[in-house]
């Protein structure tokens, strides 16, 4: 629901009228079995504008979804991940186009695949002609892949005596985008220069300082209780997998990926979003630059284009449809789109995603920003991209709401 204010009653009546009808087309859709339950938020700079329960965090079990549920954020982790290494560039201790193997030796001496054989899993590698740099390691241009956004990264088996750290490339960095384990190396960075572990360097200089109480890599045993299962679609219904057990208690991280592995509530990566939108900034606390917010927010990639992606394993991903194919952007750690999106986002919006269909946005150009945390596989699931459509939609439609 949208939080109360000191509008004429008239307005007041209008703005309820409007977020009501949102409610009701987002309660229809956990009603009619497209997503098990949902938290959405959505805020200016200033304030939440628009808050969100429905449907359960447990299908079976009938234990219902709460503002305070903790979600597997998974790849949301990776702007977290960016604004740290952001504060260690800020202080110097690097350089975008430094080599990456300058601090990593591992990223050292990489291959690029000549050829692959997917049939026999042959194939041919070549010395890279171009280092990866932590500008590529930002903008996923390092030719580092997924299992399930590349087949041959799927179906690469090394011959035996041959040991790869990293790739091989798919492509020589700088060339091309793909999705994959960039950031992974980009913590290790983080982790490398500020002599901690992710868990306790984002605790100290990130998740504290903007109250974000809910945020982890190892979730409180206090607070498993709330963690939300997740489910898988079947037939056409999200309904809990039979493997799935819910309500277990998590097994502790000792390592910790620049590329996931967070949990989170709405409430919190609101909060975060919020900070990008004020320019590094939240209730006083200073996390970045606006200096460095803005250079995350330009385009990092030149001419290369983010480009839809086929998927590789279906049961974890659906294709990469969400990205306007070639005409998208990468900052560093965000996608940009480029084009105003007619009845929601502006030019210049930064987002992305989590595999368990979790989303944010944030525009600048008007001062808003959204998540809406949903917990099942596949990624970009149709229906719970329809959902995070109409719920971005009914967010720029609330009555009364001026943002710039």
């Amino acid at each position: 629901m949208p939080l109360a204010d000191a509008r004429p009653r008239a307005q007041g009546a209008a703005r309820q009228t409007r977020s009501a009808s949102l409610d009701e087309q987002l309660s229809a859709a956990v009603a009619r079995g497209d997503v098990p339950g949902l938290v959405v938020m959505a805020a200016t700079r200033d304030r939440v504008v628009y808050s969100g329960v429905f449907g359960k965090a447990e299908v079976g079990h009938e234990r219902p979804m709460a503002a305070d549920t903790i979600f597997r954020i998974a790849s949301m982790t990776k702007p977290v991940t960016s604004v740290a290494a952001m504060q260690l560039f800020e202080q110097g201790r690097f350089s975008l186009d430094d080599p990456a193997e300058k601090y990593l030796p591992e990223l050292a001496n990489l291959s690029v695949f000549e050829s692959f054989d997917a049939t026999t899993g042959a194939y041919r590698v070549r010395p890279a002609a171009t280092k990866v740099t932590i500008r590529h390691l930002f903008t996923h241009t390092s030719g580092l892949a997924y299992g399930f956004t590349s087949a041959i990264d799927r179906d690469f088996k090394p011959r035996e005596g041959e040991k790869y750290a990293a790739g091989p490339l798919l492509f020589e960095p700088g060339t091309d985008w793909i999705y994959g384990t960039s950031v992974d190396w980009l913590g290790r960075l983080v982790e490398t220069l500020s002599g901690q572990s992710l868990e306790d360097y984002f605790r100290a200089r990130i998740f504290t300082p903007l109250a974000m109480a809910d945020t982890f890599y190892n979730v409180p045993e206090a607070k498993q209780g709330r963690r939300v299962t997740v489910h898988q679609r079947q037939e056409g219904r999200a309904d809990a997998p039979p493997t799935e057990q819910p309500n277990q208690p998590q097994r502790p991280s000792t390592t910790f990926a620049g590329g996931g592995g967070l949990w989170s509530t709405a409430g919190d990566y609101i909060r975060f979003e919020r900070m990008i939108l004020n320019g590094g900034t939240l209730d006083g606390a200073r996390i970045l630059s606006s200096a460095s917010v803005a250079l995350m927010s330009r385009n990092q990639i030149g001419a290369v284009g983010v480009h839809a992606l086929k998927t590789a394993q279906p049961d974890r991903s659906m294709d990469f449809t969400f990205v306007d194919d070639g005409k998208d952007k990468w900052g560093l750690g965000f996608l940009i789109t480029t084009g105003h999106v007619a009845g929601k986002r502006s030019a210049g919006s930064l987002s992305w995603g989590g595999i368990n269909n979790t989303y944010f946005w944030v525009d600048p150009a008007r001062g808003i920003a959204g998540v809406a945390m949903m917990q099942l596989l596949p990624f970009a699931d149709t229906k719970a991209l329809a959902i995070y459509d109409t719920f971005e939609r009914g967010v720029y439609q609330l009555p009364g709401l001026r943002v710039r």
